[in-house]
């Protein structure tokens, strides 16, 4: 048997990128052969083993036949008679159809290396439009790829794929996975684009899709459109370093500007609750990216305006985040707060004062002795004390 290390090990290597995962292929082997060297079996569809020291995944060779739609419906044809080159050839994109021989030199059959020295994300054979999970893969490769382009040919097959319906196949929660990879990504914004220009992201995401062309007050967004301030306040997110969760909520803390009435906007956030809770649940989104979503869509606005708020409106807002309990969701909303103002043209190094404020409030707020207050006035509305107090602690600091 011959092995070769395949796929994005061998690009990310040829980038002088760290390698973290390393795959395999086999070719001129059995799944017999393979266990009798101890190699331990884990693929449910096709052949894959782990390496019985490293754990590495090594694959047998193989080819594939499209018998359904959707990124499942293959049958896999793995034998020792497969050659690598067309275990390669059933790949997404040339750069990751490379493969490296035990002595190092690399095999390049369908013209990676001249691609990764281009920049450029091309597809191996028309093969590639029988898999709708590549478009999401290959959107995903752009946001963390900055200074790489998708071939305007696979542009148009993608878009192709999208009209067939071949998007509409794909589980939720694989189009979740890849958009949560992408948006961990250093620009989470060529995504969506390219998602945008294919036509997918009105298929698995079209809350997000229909604040393109809507417009904003230019005396405040001098972007004008929703959709383009949209991406750029994710990748004010993404560029802080911020969790998934904040992520998620920077994506989605305008989805109500979609129903609301330009340009103001004026209740955008009541209305925004609606379209957050249809895209959750069709992609399955985790309660914790959904949770912090929700209060940052609800409270955004008034988080902007504390300066204009009064001490009771504060404690009701920090009671409402449930901040005294879990003071991260303060900060959370805060921090998406903080990717919204930037997400401007010329506002991108913008202070975000009112963060101070909250933390202030909660500060001063908390320093009211709960436990002292529900002795003070054992059998009376404690929680309406208590938070009165806190009302009174804000209002005094």
């Amino acid at each position: 048997m011959d092995i070769y290390q395949v796929g994005g090990a061998v690009r990310d290597a040829m980038l002088g990128l760290p390698v973290t995962d390393r795959d395999y292929v086999v070719v001129g082997a059995t799944v017999d052969a393979m266990l009798a060297q101890g190699f331990q079996p884990v693929g449910r569809d096709f052949p894959v083993f782990l390496h019985p020291q490293t754990h590495d995944e090594y694959a047998l060779a193989r080819t594939e036949r499209k018998t359904a739609p959707g990124y499942t419906g293959f049958v896999v044809h793995a034998d020792p008679s497969v050659s690598l080159e067309q275990d390669l050839l059933r790949r997404d994109f040339t750069v990751n159809a490379m493969a490296r021989a035990a002595d190092g030199s690399l095999v390049d059959p369908w013209g990676g290396q001249a691609d990764l020295q281009a920049r450029v994300f091309r597809h191996v054979s028309p093969a590639f439009t029988e898999d709708p999970l590549r478009i999401l893969r290959g959107a995903r490769f752009l946001a963390r790829f900055t200074d790489f382009r998708l071939a305007d040919e696979t542009l148009q097959l993608m878009r192709e794929m999208v009209q067939a319906g071949e998007v509409d196949h794909l589980v939720p929660e694989r189009v979740w996975q890849e958009i949560a990879r992408g948006l961990m990504a250093e620009r989470p914004s060529r995504m969506l684009s390219v998602l945008r220009d294919c036509g997918a992201l009105a298929r698995i995401a079209p809350e997000i899709d229909r604040l393109f062309g809507v417009r904003q007050n230019p005396c405040h967004h001098p972007e004008i459109d929703a959709g383009w301030h949209t991406l750029l306040v994710v990748d004010q997110a993404a560029r802080a370093g911020a969790s998934l969760e904040v992520r998620f909520a920077a994506l989605t803390h305008d989805l109500g500007k979609a129903v609301s009435e330009p340009p103001d906007h004026t209740g955008h956030e009541l209305l925004g609750d609606a379209p957050l809770r249809s895209l959750c649940e069709r992609l399955k989104v985790p309660a914790v990216c959904r949770d912090l979503a929700r209060l940052t869509v609800r409270w955004h606005g008034e988080m902007h305006a504390v300066s204009r708020l009064s001490a009771e409106d504060k404690v009701r807002l920090l009671e409402n985040l449930d901040a005294f309990r879990r003071p991260e969701r303060l900060e959370g909303v805060l921090a998406a707060g903080l990717a919204d103002v930037r997400g401007r043209p010329g506002h991108e190094t913008d202070a975000y004062p009112q963060a101070v404020c909250w933390r202030n409030a909660l500060r001063l707020a908390m320093s009211v002795d709960a436990g002292g207050v529900a002795k003070r006035f054992s059998g009376q509305d404690i929680a309406n004390r208590i938070h009165v107090a806190r009302v009174a602690a804000v209002s005094a600091g």
